[in-house]
């Protein structure tokens, strides 16, 4: 079970590969801003299973999980 300040987020580069990690609230929003500022930097971030450091430039999207997603059976009211 993951725990409610971290999310998980998807991101995809220019080579076709895909990183999916589970990160803290606000390194998806840090890295969300790193995107917007200085795409042509590197950016560090820590997940639960480690640290990356990626290169903007190749990051093609990024897509962050909602944080109610529930995989399972369940009844909807």
């Amino acid at each position: 079970m993951t725990s409610p300040d971290r999310i998980r987020i998807e991101l995809a580069f220019d080579g076709q590969q895909v990183l999916s990690v589970l990160v803290l609230q606000q390194a998806a929003d840090d890295l969300d801003a790193a995107l917007a500022g200085n795409p042509d930097s590197a950016y560090s971030f820590d997940a639960e299973d480690g640290r990356y450091t990626i290169s903007l430039r190749r990051v093609v999207y990024v897509k962050r999980f909602a944080r109610e997603s529930r995989v399972g059976f369940g009844a909807v009211a």
